[in-house]
């Protein structure tokens, strides 16, 4: 009987020690935007917003000075471009995206102004541009420095 009890606990004690293959799987990519749509990967026909300049710098304004600026781009892609949203860092800043798709070779403009009321010091507005195109969100940037009344 002890024979038994020895080789039933010498037992348990192989099986304890098997090694298990653990599966995992691939990490899930979330691909919605942020109004909930979900998207699809970008197909080698996708549109491709392409900006002139991705960066402006409007130099030292005073404060209280707004800054209009147009950030032209071309559709280099295949297809026609949809720009779906285009959202700024701040509520200081405006974007004004196009409502119309962008055919292929065509250009366009997203206008965009900041008021720098209530803003001091180094600045450094992005604009985020979300579309169709490859890769599906893009960001601009207006750069400067707004100077402070003098006391």
């Amino acid at each position: 009987m002890k024979q038994i009890f020895v080789l039933a606990i010498v037992a348990l004690t192989f099986a304890s020690c098997q090694q298990t293959t653990v599966k995992i799987d691939p990490p899930i990519v979330d691909s919605t935007t942020s109004n909930g749509a979900t998207m699809a990967p970008a197909s080698p026909d996708a549109p491709i917003l392409t900006f002139e300049k991705t960066t402006y710098d409007f130099g030292k304004i005073k404060q209280g000075e707004k800054v209009h600026y147009d950030f032209i781009f071309k559709n280099t892609g295949k297809t026609p471009l949809i720009i779906s949203n285009a959202t700024a860092s701040c509520g200081c800043t405006v974007p004004e995206p196009p409502k119309d798709p962008i055919q292929p070779g065509a250009e366009s403009v997203i206008k965009v102004i900041f008021d720098s009321t209530g803003k001091s010091g180094i600045q450094d507005k992005v604009i985020t541009v979300t579309s169709n195109g490859n890769p599906s969100i893009n960001e601009v940037h207006l750069t400067g420095e707004v100077l402070a009344p003098a006391q």
